[in-house]
């Protein structure tokens, strides 16, 4: 069980995503194969915009879950749904034996106007928290933003709907990516300070390729610090140095948050089981 991680110093876990094209599902299994094999305490599974990819959510955590044998936790959208929406999908979930989702708003889809995003049915993360603790048996996980939510006024702001997440069920937080682990002890810190109670897991997200810089970090509103910057540069149009100087600084941050009490982990592993390998071996 999920919840049993938090008896020890440190945990494991990995998030996967479906693949866009039904051609490619032979081979996100055999990456969970080997994912798999690293023991993680769960490998958790994106979830498209507007439940695109809901049937392949589902599908692929029943897999974790009943072929390999590891905790499954799903991830839940509602940017797009109706009620009827997430309790469809919901129950698919408890029908395979699924227990923990990841309860999040999701980002606005392309095809939705503004006015439909206006009058969502869901408005926060916390309604859709709130709804699940209601109407299912699920276990609840939620996000949070050690650098504040991009669209949050102030990190008060955030860390106060944070909290309101708690109080409608979540029972643990995984952390949006970040790279400066200072900026992760401090978020902590005042998010214990708020009345927070409940673990809290440091996401990782490895920059292998300079490119990612200006797409996945942008629109996680993460920032950069100087010295993965200067990584970037130096090694940008090289890109097995890049690979490697990227790894690096992923295993540098999982090991100072280990060493400084931090060790339950989230390995944003992008669909990479050699890379989240070499970084699994190298942990302290």
């Amino acid at each position: 069980m999920l919840k049993d991680m938090f008896d020890r110093d440190s945990s494991l876990s990995f998030e996967v995503f479906p693949p866009k094209k039904e051609a490619d599902f032979s081979d996100c299994f055999k990456i969970l194969d080997s994912l798999s094999t690293l023991s993680p305490d769960f490998i958790s599974v994106t979830y498209g915009a507007g439940g695109s990819n809901s049937k392949k959510t589902v599908e692929i955590a029943s897999y974790i879950q009943n072929t390999l044998h590891t905790d499954a936790m799903a991830h839940l959208t509602c940017v797009g749904s109706s009620e009827a929406d997430i309790l469809q999908v919901t129950n698919e979930l408890e029908k395979v034996g699924v227990e923990h989702v990841l309860a999040l708003r999701g980002d606005k889809p392309r095809d939705m106007s503004e006015e439909q995003f206006e009058k969502r049915i869901f408005p926060h993360a916390t309604d859709l928290i709130h709804f699940l603790n209601t109407n299912t048996n699920l276990d609840i996980s939620a996000s949070c933003y050690p650098e504040k939510h991009p669209e949050a006024i102030s990190m008060d702001s955030d860390i106060a709907f944070m909290k309101m997440k708690q109080d409608m069920g979540a029972k643990m937080f995984i952390s949006q990516l970040f790279f400066d682990n200072t900026d992760f002890y401090r978020f902590v810190e005042r998010a214990k300070n708020a009345g927070i109670t409940v673990p809290i897991v440091a996401g990782i997200m490895p920059i292998t390729s300079a490119r990612q810089i200006g797409s996945t970090v942008t629109l996680a509103g993460s920032s950069v610090p100087k010295k993965l910057a200067d990584i970037c540069a130096k090694y940008g149009d090289q890109p097995d140095e890049m690979r490697s100087a990227g790894i690096e600084y992923a295993i540098n941050q999982i090991n100072d948050l280990k060493k400084c009490g931090m060790g339950h982990i989230h390995i944003y592993c992008m669909n990479k089981p050699k890379m989240t390998s070499e970084i699994c071996a190298a942990i302290k």
